[in-house]
């Protein structure tokens, strides 16, 4: 049991184990904490659109050969309403693509890459407090093996900083801490299915219905959404009436069809935007959900926690090989600059393809920006380019 380390980690997400692994190559020693099992970290479903930043990091920390090998690399995808159907060509409007590959499947290349290196991650460890951050060492106290109960034995990791990436609901974030949210009145209701792609490319449907939208993980395993109601009850969505939606949401008036077969995976989430005042707590630095969370719709939750575990990585390895206190004095405000830019994309781009009940002239205007944007050459790129990440962030 390790009582001392340089930098404490607490959540082994995507933030967490890229940054173990970047400073692990940089010859600094890290523990990685983890509430969960392995089985569970490994099997979560989350994200699965992967901006060409993303996958070079993965790529720079040995952890991209999987990736490379099976991930679905993809020029653009389809924006969806009418009844007809328009491609945004990201390859042509930026010269970069993205790649389909889900969360869960970066998560356990990370955790590969980190046994591969002879490191090890501490599963059910569950962190319980982490005091002393505004002095030179910070203490993560927590219980191991899911210990419960007040006697539970308390163990404590004494490091240089820790690195808060557990999530929203994690103990890093510090509960005093300003920030600003919003909450949006619908929520999507996502199913992985046992069936190929209907499409070689995502889909982005508005519908005056409701959005839908049409994803993949593999050849033979495909991912939707339907756009409900928050309080949605899973128990009123029979697999039938969530392909019925499905087809009609997703329609064309060419006579495109659905592929439909057994649904493996099913699941309600709502959609809320938050983004803490500041990243930076004394030795404490937060990234990933801990600091921020985007609606679903840009395809940027994943993809930030990875900007941010770069960046910080990046500072920590500067502070050790020279004690430069400056990348880690400006972590917070590079960061929130990326943050605040997604959180607008996100925002604009749910407000485009989601339908509010009551709000007609919304709707109009809806459909008359999305023609826009499909008939203009500056706003494709301007999607294209927030898509992809190239937004010089």
């Amino acid at each position: 049991m390790r009582t001392r380390t340089q930098v404490g980690i607490v959540g082994a997400g995507p933030a967490g184990l890229l940054l173990a692994q970047l400073l692990h190559r940089q010859g600094i020693d890290t523990v990685v904490l983890e509430r969960q099992d392995e089985a569970y970290v490994r099997a979560r479903v989350r994200a699965g659109v992967l901006e060409p930043g993303t996958v070079r990091a993965l790529k720079a920390v040995g952890a991209g050969d999987r990736m490379l090998r099976e991930g679905l690399v993809h020029g653009g995808f389809e924006l969806r309403f009418g009844g007809r159907g328009h491609r945004i060509a990201m390859d042509e409007l930026t010269g970069e693509s993205i790649t389909v590959y889900g969360q869960q499947e970066v998560v356990a290349d990370l955790i590969d890459a980190r046994r591969a290196a002879g490191e090890t991650v501490e599963f059910e460890a569950t962190v319980t407090e982490v005091t002393g951050t505004d002095t030179a060492t910070p203490v993560i106290h927590y219980r191991r093996g899911g210990e419960t109960g007040e006697a539970a034995e308390i163990h404590e990791l004494h490091c240089d900083f820790v690195a808060g990436c557990d999530g929203f609901h994690g103990v890093c974030r510090p509960p005093q801490s300003r920030s600003y949210e919003r909450d949006y009145p619908f929520a999507w209701l996502g199913i992985l299915a046992a069936v190929p792609p209907s499409s070689d490319e995502l889909i982005y449907a508005r519908h005056d219905r409701g959005f839908a939208m049409h994803s993949m993980r593999s050849p033979s395993v495909s991912r939707f959404y339907l756009q409900v109601a928050p309080d949605t009850d899973l128990a009123e969505w029979p697999d039938e009436r969530i392909w019925k939606e499905l087809r009609i949401r997703l329609s064309t008036d060419d006579g495109w069809q659905l592929t439909e077969g057994e649904v493996t995976e099913k699941s309600v989430t709502g959609m809320r935007s938050f983004v803490s005042d500041t990243m930076r707590h004394g030795r404490l630095l937060l990234a990933g959900d801990a600091a921020h969370i985007v609606p679903p719709t840009g395809a940027k939750g994943l993809n930030l926690a990875v900007s941010d575990a770069q960046l910080l990585g990046e500072s920590l390895i500067s502070w050790y090989a020279d004690g430069d206190e400056g990348p880690l004095a400006a972590y917070s405000d590079t960061c929130l600059r990326r943050v605040w830019r997604a959180q607008d994309f996100s925002s604009w781009m749910t407000g485009l393809l989601h339908r509010r009940e009551g709000a007609e002239f919304e709707q109009r205007a809806q459909l008359a920006q999305l023609a826009y944007i499909c008939r203009s050459t500056a706003a494709s790129t301007m999607l294209a380019e927030n898509y992809v990440g190239a937004t010089g962030m």
